[in-house]
């Protein structure tokens, strides 16, 4: 009967749709009747309605006065292939209208003939950013690994030839002349070391990230007594396996970094520490059921909007006197964790947001 639904939206979804429920787009199949016969829980959330609100309904009765989403669909099926809609504006049973984007296919499948795949407008630049700042971390990891490798032989030298020289000499003005450049030598080969560092692969242990927190804050708070530090934690949040060395490290980079951001900027500046559990989180194409969502907020300044898109390059820095490796170490250990890290920034409010996957299966390095 038209627009009655293949199956009862209590039932388990049948086999051939399985594979969908784990999507992150939101997915509708519609049959030969433009009736919904199938929606995922991406459609559910992105439309705020149940599977029974809308399986076994008219699609023009859900999506309302949409004509461009039905040229879309009348396209499809006139030439037997897919059809994208860039910018689509729905507002689905008398809500805020969404903008979306819909690409609509023609499928044979448990009754269904059309295939309905929206995503929000927002999300699809944020994917696409996130896979620039994908190829960006190999490119930087590249850079720097090349860089740190051409430069490490002639410090070497350098330092080496300086200190033969300092045994030549008996004036003690030149040998201080030489023990600059040893200790400028030796600085130099610091900052390789570091820049280096982050392609050590994580060696994975039961971690309690609330413990990792609470420490970043008190080596903070005792080199920044001024700021305060304000802890908003989710105490049901589980211990997951991760490299603590790593986490405490690139935590500890974007606390600082806020830190020194506040320093004698604000008139009561302020760090917050706030964790909580996301759900249904897409991490580098791979979606996961629960991640750990950790924001770190602060009071100051700001990002300079000349260099917000590039914080996480390396030696880019707002900072005078800033090496500008921090946030890039932050980020690269971040996502050896298959995680994420961003960033917004207004003046006088700037969250960094930390997202890992909250599970069990690492394999230690």
């Amino acid at each position: 009967m038209p627009g009655q639904p293949l199956f009862s939206p209590v039932d388990d979804t049948p086999a051939p749709y399985a594979g969908l429920e784990l999507l992150a787009t939101a997915v509708v199949l519609l049959n030969d009747d433009l009736h919904v016969c199938y929606a995922n829980p991406a459609a559910e959330n992105l439309f705020e309605l149940s599977k029974r609100q809308l399986v076994g309904h008219p699609g023009r009765l859900i999506f309302g006065d949409a004509p461009a989403l039905f040229q879309a669909i009348d396209k499809a099926l006139a030439n037997g292939a897919s059809y994208t809609e860039q910018e689509l504006e729905l507002a689905v049973a008398a809500k805020s209208r969404l903008h979306l984007s819909c690409t609509v296919s023609v499928v044979e499948t448990f009754g269904a003939t059309l295939l309905l795949e929206f995503r929000h407008i927002d999300q699809q630049l944020k994917i696409a950013r996130e896979e620039r700042l994908l190829e960006q971390q190999q490119a930087n990891r590249d850079l720097i690994r090349g860089l740190t490798h051409e430069i490490k032989n002639p410090l070497g030298g350098i330092r080496g030839a300086a200190q033969l020289l300092e045994r030549e000499l008996d004036r003690p003005p030149l040998i201080e002349y030489t023990q600059v450049i040893i200790g400028e030598a030796d600085r130099l080969q610091a900052l390789v070391d570091r820049m280096l560092t982050p392609h050590r692969l994580p060696k994975y242990k039961r971690t309690n990230i609330h413990e990792i927190l609470a420490r970043v804050g008190s080596v903070v708070q005792a080199e920044f007594p001024r700021i305060a530090i304000v802890s908003d934690f989710d105490i049901s949040l589980p211990e997951f396996e991760a490299d603590p060395e790593q986490l405490t490290q690139a935590v500890f980079n974007v606390v600082r970094n806020a830190a020194q951001a506040l320093d004698g900027t604000t008139a009561r500046p302020e760090i917050r520490l706030t964790t909580r559990v996301a759900r249904s989180v897409t991490l580098a194409k791979r979606r996961y059921r629960l991640a750990l969502a950790l924001s770190i907020e602060d009071n100051g300044p700001g990002i300079p909007e000349t260099i917000r898109d590039k914080i996480f390059f390396p030696l880019v820095s707002g900072r005078q006197g800033g090496s500008g490796l921090g946030l890039t170490i932050a980020q690269t250990f971040i996502a050896q964790h298959s995680g994420a890290i961003d960033c917004e920034s207004v003046p006088g409010h700037t969250v960094f947001t930390i997202l890992l996957p909250l599970e069990f299966s690492r394999t230690s390095a």
